[in-house]
């Protein structure tokens, strides 16, 4: 539960790294930022899964460039059931998942994956 509330606040500094840098992205407080990133974490573990799969033939006809749609179809579907914050487009949604995948993959690198070193 703890690295799952550290994933989340990395996931927070970067959606909100991304509100600050990428034009389109918006929360309209701490309360909404931290709840978009629990809910972002929801839907990459749930929804991703089930689209990845579903649009495989399309990412492999790309070369893996669809995967940016997908991920900023999550970062979309956040904006779209969490109000307070907005991804107004496909490209802020792409550059936004950018941005909050290479804060969030920083955080993986500072704490790990959970996984005992043998």
């Amino acid at each position: 539960m703890t690295r799952f509330l550290i994933r989340a606040l990395f996931a927070a500094l970067g959606l909100w790294l991304a509100a600050e840098i990428v034009p389109g992205i918006a929360f309209s407080g701490w309360t909404s930022l931290l709840a978009a990133a629990i809910l972002l974490g929801m839907v990459n573990a749930v929804v991703r899964p089930v689209v990845f799969v579903l649009t495989l033939p399309l990412t492999l006809a790309t070369l893996g460039l669809f995967l940016f749609v997908v991920n900023a179809a999550m970062l979309g579907l956040v904006g779209l059931f969490l109000k307070g914050f907005t991804v107004d487009g496909l490209w802020a949604g792409v550059f936004g998942a950018i941005v909050v995948g290479v804060v969030s993959w920083f955080g993986h690198l500072l704490i790990g994956d959970g996984r005992a070193a043998d």
